[in-house]
């Protein structure tokens, strides 16, 4: 029996990304988590702060599929 093996952050990013994601630009160092900020107030001000988003966008209402639409293609008189 195979148990299933997590990835962490940087595994997960390096596989998307690649390995400079996980690489300082400037001094070219590993890069590591020092917090993971999780309360909605804290982390809406540091967005606000930085001039990020910090609301989340509102989704659009559904819409109803294009109409069907006869073209006439012109393949029938080849």
């Amino acid at each position: 029996m195979m148990l299933a093996r997590r990835l962490d952050w940087a595994a997960l990013l390096r596989r998307v990304f690649g390995d400079d994601v996980t690489r300082c630009p400037g001094c070219g160092d590993h890069l590591r988590v020092l917090a993971f900020l999780t309360h909605p107030d804290v982390t809406a001000r540091i967005l606000d702060h930085l001039g990020l988003a910090s609301c989340v966008p509102p989704i659009a209402p559904a819409r109803a599929p294009p109409e069907t639409l006869d073209l006439e293609l012109g393949f029938d008189h080849m």
